[in-house]
């Protein structure tokens, strides 16, 4: 095991978390971890919704690779069977569930994912459905009555949709039991999940004690703000980066933030020590390196974590000659010289055939899709500069679009 002492490993622990649910019991855990040489169980749970993970997923694994490296066990559970009723957390209406097919399949590709950032041979790989399967109905209603329906309409989600009127399944009632009971199962010491997951952590300290064991700790970790700096990473919303996604997009997208947006996400996906990024904060704020630099070194490491070294360097050198010095991408799918003196940016879409209107261009713009010379454009009646070439960027096949001005 890692022999950093109680204070050393709190100091890692702590950096990124939002709340630690007890504190002091977690001292106690980690001092009897020292003591007996034995690592905590560290358990996080995934639901395969969908088939990649994205940025937002990996604040979570960062935390685990930390107690990893502090020599615990981690404990990475796929919820394959809370994945067919599906998290009700924070939605205003039953998910729809999906099929153990998709689930399966979704499955595969996690464990192929978690391993760019989780040490494959120091990671226990577990499936709730291994025990949930072979539960009986019996033991699910006696499972069952360790809660009551008051306590579950005490959730915020719950509530809402409560008094609204709005349908609540019996099945979405299990799910933060079903959750619960898997710290049960796997005798969790330390429970990881974001702060929209608290309700389903305390269940599982609940569980543990009805069952006689030990109450796990919970720790709570932000919510990844998206690329727009606003609502949660999401690929549903479409500001999400995919850890998958090649190693240019990533570059482009990541210079893309803003500055603001730029130290969170340096603050929950960097592995720069607490005192490098201040450093770095000290060094924008006096001038001393631009913020885009700032930005830059960002984007390179996020892309050596997921793919490599070279890609890094060569993404930079690639943005920083299409971007920085305004020369010609690789590819570019039209050349266009505007037929008249206006510049301004659904007309030119519609020009070319992209749209077929200019409310059609309007619309694309408002949801993100549209890019110039690599940074988004928010603004639908902004026109382009008319003393140089512009490169516009449409849609998540990156159709490009060389624009020259009228002669």
């Amino acid at each position: 095991m890692n022999r950093k002492n109680v204070d050393e490993q709190l100091e890692i622990i702590r950096r990124g978390t939002v709340e630690i649910l007890r504190e002091e019991e977690l001292k106690k855990k980690l001092q009897k971890s020292l003591t007996d040489n034995t690592p905590l169980r560290i358990k996080a749970g995934f639901d395969p919704t969908a088939p990649d993970l994205h940025l937002g997923h990996t604040v979570l694994l960062h935390k685990l690779r930390q107690f990893q490296e502090l020599g615990h066990q981690i404990i990475f559970l796929i919820g394959d069977f809370t994945g067919m009723i599906g998290d009700p957390t924070g939605k205003n209406e039953a998910r729809k569930p999906l099929t153990s097919e998709e689930l399966t399949k979704n499955s595969e590709t996690y464990q192929r994912q978690v391993f760019k950032i989780l040490d494959s041979q120091k990671t226990e790989v577990v499936f709730n459905s291994e025990w949930m399967t072979k539960m009986s109905a019996l033991k699910i209603i006696e499972l069952s009555a360790r809660q009551t329906v008051a306590r579950m309409l005490e959730r915020d989600d719950f509530k809402q949709r409560y008094s609204r009127g709005r349908p609540i399944s019996i099945q979405e009632f299990l799910y933060p039991l079903i959750q619960g009971y898997d710290s049960v199962e796997l005798m969790a010491d330390v429970e990881l999940g974001g702060t929209d997951q608290k309700f389903n952590l305390l269940m599982g300290r609940e569980l543990q004690r009805d069952y006689g064991q030990q109450p796990q700790v919970i720790i709570t970790l932000p919510i990844l703000e998206g690329l727009d700096g606003v609502q949660k990473m999401s690929k549903s919303l479409g500001n999400y980066l995919g850890i998958t996604d090649p190693p240019g997009e990533i570059f482009g997208k990541l210079m893309s933030i803003s500055d603001e947006l730029m130290w969170r996400y340096y603050e929950l996906l960097s592995n720069l020590s607490w005192e490098k990024i201040e450093l770095l904060k000290i060094q924008v704020k006096r001038e001393e390196v631009h913020p885009k630099e700032a930005k830059k070194r960002l984007a390179m490491e996020i892309v050596e974590q997921y793919h490599s070294g070279n890609d890094a360097e060569v993404s930079a050198e690639e943005f920083d000659r299409i971007f920085s010095r305004k020369e010609s991408p690789g590819k570019i799918d039209d050349l266009v010289r505007t037929k008249s003196d206006s510049m301004w940016i659904p007309k030119i879409l519609k020009e070319v055939g992209i749209t077929a209107s200019h409310s059609a261009g309007i619309k694309l713009i408002k949801q993100g899709a549209v890019r110039i010379n690599g940074e988004k454009l928010l603004n639908p009646d902004q026109e382009l500069p008319r003393d140089n070439e512009n490169i516009i960027t449409v849609g998540k096949k990156k159709r490009s679009i060389k624009v020259i001005p009228k002669e």
